[in-house]
């Protein structure tokens, strides 16, 4: 026998149900044309990243998720591939028309795939917060920050937890000193002094060996010898 549907279940008990590795044949396509789910969009997350949900009516749901659903969906590893690919599509299409707020709540959840969109806005507090995303590491931070860095990566890297780490700042350093030579640079010495200052005197010296541009490799190596 297949299982109750809404409004003869529950909604808690049809939520945990959505959640069940095995449903009856036939149960997720029924459940998906439950008419109140009109009014709870959400529980369509369930249906269409289940492993059992048919391709066919995946498709269907997915364009039908809020941009907060797909991020959950994208971020699932019990979510089935096509489901996740299918999502990771959609957020990337939807990017562009969200508004500066979606952006930063968002950026939170956004799927590593998708760090680049967030990076490159011209935002400081979008890309504070992919800075808070918890799948954020160093290792994943550092090949972000290329040359030209802007001046929203740059406030947003100051005021983040990986602003005091060796890598991190290396990373800075280099970008601005790679800046430097380009006709549009954004940056001067003494933006530089800020991060050179949170290395250690050994720290700078190495650093200042990697430096190309001569003014801010001889800042770096000047203060080599202080605290």
């Amino acid at each position: 026998m297949s299982w109750p549907l809404p409004p003869d279940l529950e909604w808690p008990r049809f939520l945990r149900l959505l959640r069940h590795p095995d449903p009856p044949k036939g149960w997720l396509e029924e459940a998906a044309h439950v008419s109140d789910l009109r009014k709870r969009p959400l529980l369509l997350r369930w249906i269409a990243q289940h492993p059992k949900c048919p391709a066919h009516l995946r498709a269907q749901l997915l364009p039908r998720l809020p941009w907060l659903p797909l991020a959950s969906v994208a971020n699932d590893p019990a979510a089935h591939p096509h489901a996740r690919a299918l999502a990771l599509e959609r957020l990337q299409m939807l990017w562009p028309g969200l508004s500066s707020g979606e952006r930063r709540t968002l950026a939170l959840k956004l799927p590593r795939r998708l760090w680049t969109l967030a990076w490159k806005v011209p935002d400081a507090g979008v890309i504070h917060n992919l800075l808070r995303n918890p799948r954020m590491s160093v290792e994943a931070l550092v090949p972000l920050i290329q040359p030209p860095l802007t001046r929203a990566q740059e406030e947003a890297l100051g005021l983040s937890v990986y602003a005091q780490m060796p890598p991190v700042i290396s990373q800075v350093l280099q970008a601005m000193d790679r800046g430097f030579s380009l006709p549009e640079c954004l940056w001067v010495l003494g933006h530089a002094a800020s991060w050179i200052k949170r290395l250690d005197p050994e720290e700078r010296l190495v650093e200042a060996a990697r430096l190309k541009h001569p003014p801010l490799r001889r800042m770096c190596r000047a203060w080599a010898g202080t605290d």
